[in-house]
């Protein structure tokens, strides 16, 4: 796939995506708790934005030290916004917004949209959680689909967004498992799908290679399962 992008994997459903000037984005940074995201990448304080798909400890994940240590932009749901504010972010990096809205950025702009998962921060109720939509500047689009099961609007969300990659929750039990995730490939048409929250605890049973064949047997949707840390594009 041609892109200027590098965008790495870290496990669970975190990733490091850098742009071509050198910004750095996180979403979902759930790291230095996180048993599968290589060391390298565990205390990280190079974060320029911080996107969250919802308020769960495992994407919220060092969000709070990252933005103190690095001055990032923190992009939330507003419930969860004014929580991570309550918490200790500095209200000047925070930046709330709610499904359907789209926040722009001198090399990308990015969306929320809907998610079918409940989403608390702290044991307080953080807002609905979603999925996010990155669409940057003269290259791809990602779609990172948050937690969530199979829901309808994915065939819209398609159409609209035509997102060329997307990160797919398979591991079941908290999220759909792996033959939903391949029904939503179907749904989204994407070049590529990525398999995330999968693997980092027992109960999180999906396998990606069953994932693959499903997906394989349902759409043209090219499937990627990279180990963590590996960049997506190289």
């Amino acid at each position: 796939m041609k892109t200027n992008l590098k965008a790495a994997w870290l496990g669970h459903s975190a990733f490091r995506i850098e742009t071509p000037s050198g910004k750095v984005i996180y979403i979902d940074p759930f790291l230095n708790s996180n048993p599968s995201t290589p060391e390298r990448f565990k205390n990280a304080s190079d974060a320029d934005y911080i996107l969250l798909t919802h308020g769960h400890e495992d994407h919220v994940g060092d969000t709070l030290q990252m933005a103190g240590a690095s001055g990032s932009i923190v992009v939330a749901q507003v419930e969860l916004s004014q929580l991570l504010k309550k918490h200790g972010l500095n209200p000047d990096q925070a930046v709330e917004f709610n499904k359907g809205g789209t926040i722009h950025y001198d090399e990308f702009s990015v969306t929320l949209v809907h998610a079918n998962h409940s989403s608390s921060f702290a044991g307080e109720y953080a807002g609905e959680a979603g999925g996010l939509v990155l669409s940057f500047d003269d290259d791809i689009c990602f779609y990172h689909l948050g937690d969530t099961n199979i829901f309808g609007d994915l065939e819209l969300y398609g159409e609209l967004y035509e997102p060329h990659v997307i990160a797919v929750p398979i591991g079941d039990h908290y999220t759909m498992g792996p033959q939903e995730a391949a029904m939503c490939c179907e749904m989204l048409d994407a070049d590529l799908a990525v398999p995330i929250h999968y693997g980092t605890f027992p109960v999180l049973s999906g396998s990606p290679e069953e994932f693959k064949s499903f997906t394989e047997e349902y759409c043209d949707t090219k499937v990627l399962i990279p180990q963590p840390g590996d960049d997506l594009f190289s």
